[in-house]
């Protein structure tokens, strides 16, 4: 096992990863620019070192300043977090050219999937189903074509990249050609590459992923799946696990294929393996994240595995300790993300100082924050500050705890996330599992006044239906009536 870990990383995941060094009984070493002197990662590291001023170029992405580190401080292994460095396959090949261990997935990994072109291409060969759409990346005058071949609507992608960047809806061939010129702009823009491809686009999907660990001696486990519907501009704001749209059947098989896909690039370390789900229930490939995701605890808590220390221990090259038969999920978990944004004012971003702090505890509740009172809120970085999990022994359970936490939590001096999640929380069809990637844009609104008597008839129709054999038939409509008697026996739709 390693001695030193340096966390190349900021915020609330640093805290998260130090934590589990720490229970693993190893020293640990944080980086931090002059923005974050003060952070709480760098109050938590056994050492802390300044790597450069406040932007994330000058800093957090400089591989260089990075190794630097962590030769000076002896670090044997360093963790990239999520963001950052954290998928860069230079870094990863950086780490293991220093002589310093890289707890990630392999840089010859990293490229097969980093580029969603490749990726698909490995998937197809793979056996792995992927949304309709073309295989490589294509220039200007092929895109007509191929839109037409494929048939609209298309999504316009970019290879490189993730997060919604670079990426364009296209329902008519007037829409094509502006499209495209802004695609490529944007993804040159975050990339530094505007290669571009089309894909079929599904229509009201959800978005469910798959986390996988593989270690170097040719073992692959699933760990489930997660929801991760709830999205805004194509930023995840809400998952949970398991997802109220998937069945045992369904799960089995998503799993054995995240597992196929693993294997086809020789993967070791954790992953996700994203997929579309439409509504007739067919799932396709959508792309995998190199890295620990942010939404991890929510697997960790219905599963009881630790991600983080499984990471370490397979980067050390230890054969995992698990195998599939052992993973068995119990109850719901549901995590929200903790911006520092208003979601009153279209989600601007909220910087200042930290004056009141006052986070939710009890049973089933954990708080992971890379916030205290008195700290000042950067805006050079991601918004998120903390995430909020909870843990229920149904969905029912999970969703009342949450809302409970989210009135319990208090955040002063800044705008935050909070009451987005309230007001989520008090919709019947969120209530009901009965949304899609859409369901934001165009079924939910911050303006809805809450009643008291909804939040409890919403409350009574999530308790009936967690229990109730009509529940998937039911939410697969993604945002259509429910029907059928624990429906009627809930009063009905009631928003």
């Amino acid at each position: 096992m390693f001695k030193k870990v340096l966390v190349a990383n900021r915020g609330e995941i640093a805290v998260r990863i130090l934590r589990a060094c720490e229970e693993r009984g190893l020293q640990t070493v944080a980086v931090y620019s002059e923005a974050d002197r003060n952070a709480l990662h760098v109050r938590y590291a056994n050492e802390a070192y300044l790597i450069g001023p406040p932007p994330s170029s000058q800093s957090y992405l400089r591989i260089d300043k990075i190794i630097d580190v962590a030769k000076r401080a002896g670090a044997d292994a360093i963790h990239p977090g999520y963001g950052f460095l954290a998928e860069n396959d230079d870094f990863a090949q950086a780490c293991i050219d220093a002589g310093i261990a890289f707890i990630g997935p392999s840089p010859e990994a990293m490229r097969a999937m980093g580029d969603k072109v490749t990726a698909r291409r490995t998937m197809i060969a793979a056996g792995v189903p992927v949304v309709p759409g073309s295989a490589q990346g294509l220039r200007d005058d092929e895109i007509a074509a191929e839109a037409q071949r494929i048939g609209l609507p298309v999504l316009i992608k970019a290879s490189a990249g993730g997060g919604g960047k670079g990426m364009r809806v296209v329902r008519t061939e007037s829409e094509l050609t502006g499209a495209l010129g802004a695609a490529r702009r944007e993804a040159m823009s975050a990339f530094g590459d505007d290669t571009v491809y089309l894909e079929k686009l599904i229509e009201r999907p959800r978005h469910i992923e798959i986390q996988i660990l593989a270690d170097s001696h040719g073992n692959v486990i699933h760990l489930g799946e997660r929801e991760c519907s709830i999205q805004r501009r194509h930023q995840k704001l809400v998952e949970e696990s398991p997802s109220v749209a998937v069945d045992e059947a369904l799960r089995q098989q998503m799993g054995q294929v995240a597992v196929r896909a693993a294997q086809a690039v020789n993967y070791t370390s954790a992953g996700t393996l994203e997929f579309l789900l439409d509504q007739n229930g067919n799932y396709y490939f959508l792309e995998m994240n190199t890295r620990l995701q942010v939404e991890h605890p929510v697997t960790e808590r219905v599963t009881g595995v630790d991600i983080v220390k499984e990471m370490i221990a397979i980067a050390a090259g230890r054969r995992m300790r698990l195998k599939q038969e052992d993973i068995r999920a119990k109850g719901w978990a549901i995590e929200c993300r903790i911006t520092a944004e208003d979601p009153i004012n279209n989600f601007m971003p909220s910087g200042g100082k930290i004056t009141t702090l006052q986070e939710p505890t009890g049973p089933g509740v954990r708080v992971e924050s890379g916030i205290y009172e008195g700290f000042e809120v950067s805006l050079f970085y991601d918004p998120m500050i903390a995430k909020l999990i909870v843990w229920g022994e149904n969905r029912a359970e999970a969703l009342l705890r949450m809302r409970r936490a989210l009135n319990e939590y208090r955040i002063g001096g800044i705008k935050t996330s909070i009451p987005f999640h309230q007001q989520l929380l008090s919709s019947t069809q969120f209530m009901w599992g009965a949304f899609d990637t859409n369901f934001l844009e165009e079924r939910f609104s911050m303006t809805y006044i809450e009643r008291p008597e909804m939040e409890i008839s919403a409350a009574i129709a999530a308790a009936l239906v967690a229990h109730s054999g009509e529940q998937r038939a039911t939410v697969m409509h993604h945002g259509g009536r429910p029907t059928g008697s624990a429906w009627k026996r809930a009063g009905g739709w009631k928003r």
